[in-house]
């Protein structure tokens, strides 16, 4: 994880949330790379070890998606930099909301993720049981 400065009290409470959410999106895009090598390696193992078409068009389907989920990420955080400058209750809303939406989106994916992980071993352990 990438060292941030800390929030200090002479900052606006703007700069502060600004700062929260630009190391949440970090933290999210760092998880979802990681994602994306766990990714690599699970469809090899299935392939070998199972190679159930099922299976094998779920884990596809997970990686496409964290890879949509990770370029809507990077577009996010770019423009992060307009947050900054709002200065209406309206375009704190835009930001704010748009902030959970792709929360909610991510913590999604990375449940979805896991439950496919999950059965997948238990189908390479049942294999081999």
């Amino acid at each position: 994880m990438k060292s941030v400065n800390r929030p200090y009290f002479h900052e606006s409470i703007s700069r502060i949330i600004s700062k929260k959410d630009k190391l949440e999106i970090t933290n999210w895009t760092e998880t979802m790379e990681g994602i994306n090598e766990e990714l690599q390696y699970l469809i090899q193992l299935e392939k070998r070890l199972l190679g159930d078409p099922s299976m094998n068009q779920r884990l596809l389907a997970i990686q496409r998606g964290n890879q949509l989920r990770l370029g809507t990420l990077y577009r996010y955080e770019r423009t992060m930099l307009n947050a900054i400058e709002c200065d209406t209750m309206e375009c704190d809303a835009y930001y704010l909301n748009t902030h959970e939406k792709n929360r909610d989106g991510y913590m999604g994916h990375i449940k979805n993720y896991a439950q496919i992980k999950l059965l997948l071993f238990s189908k390479i352990l049942e294999r081999f049981n």
